[in-house]
């Protein structure tokens, strides 16, 4: 019998696996209070985590193979980071709590989907998270939902960036999504004139920094215009060598925001990290839908930044040199920070995450009559 309390559930192939890897010390901390172990279906994810973390990982590539370690298992909770269409095979166990953990806060569409339904409890932000899966969703029980703030935002991970005298403007996009309504990426539509602006301000460096899947992707769009970024970034450091100007395509980026003076990104949860981490820097939000309505009701975090619908080069060098000494939306982010994450300080959200598996935990004793059960998997 394996005596893992909680089970982290990840059936996805590597590219996905920053999604995980993002909570691999928060669950190394849950591993203290209650035993911990991995469950992969995907044999290269399985040996790209195991070189990642000191956590027990079983592999079950086949629904099989998946039986049998649920079988053999004494877990009472098991967490999701993702929506991945396998988690169905998991979540026939009905003797475990089921939780949805997510890989990040961000008011993408995908966020509040009917998906969250298939859960015991969702674990969320907070008040943002909340109101969103209000209006996403209809019939839905919000007793359900369990504000925990955003514990990958109590780490701390080392500084990636060499020291600079420079303000640093970050450049994040995100991916372009598995659909056309899940895609708020700029790389395609705005990337390059984003990075010619920034590289016109002076005395700034430039970082790129995209998201992982941007670096991977298959869309002939993206590919082009990432590696004409990447060009733009390299020629600009060999005209300058003194500037710094960066491209960073791998690693977390919490370890590159520390070192940032403002930041342009795209509706995911890069900018609210960074609303959390870097509440007194300006923000620039990307619209590719280039609909300011929509965008304003939809992303709450647009109505503190500077939005992006086009990009003038000229306009947006000097917008971004203007909000570097003048940031007149300071307040708002204040006042927006709240509305996303509680006004949790540094250390609360990974508290609050440890305490509600814990309590998970011994609500699965209390309503099975304490542990040792058989949990076999029943469709």
């Amino acid at each position: 019998m394996n005596h893992a309390h909680v089970l982290v559930y990840f059936a996805d192939d590597p590219t996905r696996s920053y999604q995980l890897i993002q909570w691999l010390p928060v669950l190394e901390q849950l591993d203290h209070q209650h035993p911990v172990e991995i469950v992969a279906r995907n044999e290269e994810t399985a040996e790209l985590l195991a070189g990642r973390t000191r956590l027990p990982i079983t592999l079950a590539p086949g629904f099989a193979e998946l039986t049998q370690v649920y079988a053999d298992s004494d877990a009472k909770v098991v967490l999701y980071c993702n929506n991945s269409m396998l988690n169905f095979q998991s979540l026939l166990d009905g003797r475990k709590l089921h939780v949805h953990i997510n890989h990040g806060e961000s008011d993408k569409q995908s966020m509040a989907s009917n998906n969250a339904k298939a859960y015991d409890r969702v674990f969320v932000a907070g008040e943002a998270a909340v109101q969103r899966h209000v209006a996403g969703l209809l019939e839905f029980d919000t007793t359900r939902l369990v504000r925990i703030g955003r514990p990958q935002l109590d780490l701390r991970p080392p500084a990636v960036l060499e020291p600079s005298d420079r303000r640093t403007v970050l450049y994040a996009p995100t991916w372009e999504g598995d659909a056309e309504y899940n895609d708020y990426t700029s790389v395609d539509t705005l990337g390059a004139d984003i990075v010619r602006a920034v590289l016109d301000v002076p005395g700034v460096r430039l970082v790129y920094k995209p998201h992982p899947k941007v670096t991977t992707s298959q869309i002939d769009a993206i590919r082009d215009a990432h590696g004409e970024i990447l060009a733009l970034v390299a020629d600009a450091q060999r005209r300058d060598a003194g500037a710094g100007h960066v491209a960073v395509t791998a690693g977390d980026i919490l370890a590159v925001m520390p070192d940032c003076d403002a930041i342009i990104t795209d509706v995911s949860s890069v900018g609210l990290d960074w609303l959390y981490l870097r509440t007194e820097k300006p923000i620039f939000l990307t619209d590719r839908h280039h609909d300011a309505e929509r965008l304003r009701q939809e992303v709450p975090v647009s109505r503190c930044a500077d939005v992006l619908e086009e990009v003038e080069v000229a306009e947006l060098t000097e917008l971004i040199a203007t909000r570097l000494g003048h940031d007149e939306h300071h307040l708002a982010r204040a006042a927006m920070r709240h509305h996303y994450f509680d006004d949790l300080q540094v250390g609360e959200s990974t508290t609050r995450f440890l305490e509600s598996v814990s309590d998970l935990v011994a609500l699965r004793d209390r309503l099975f009559g304490g542990p040792g059960l058989d949990h076999a998997i029943t469709a």
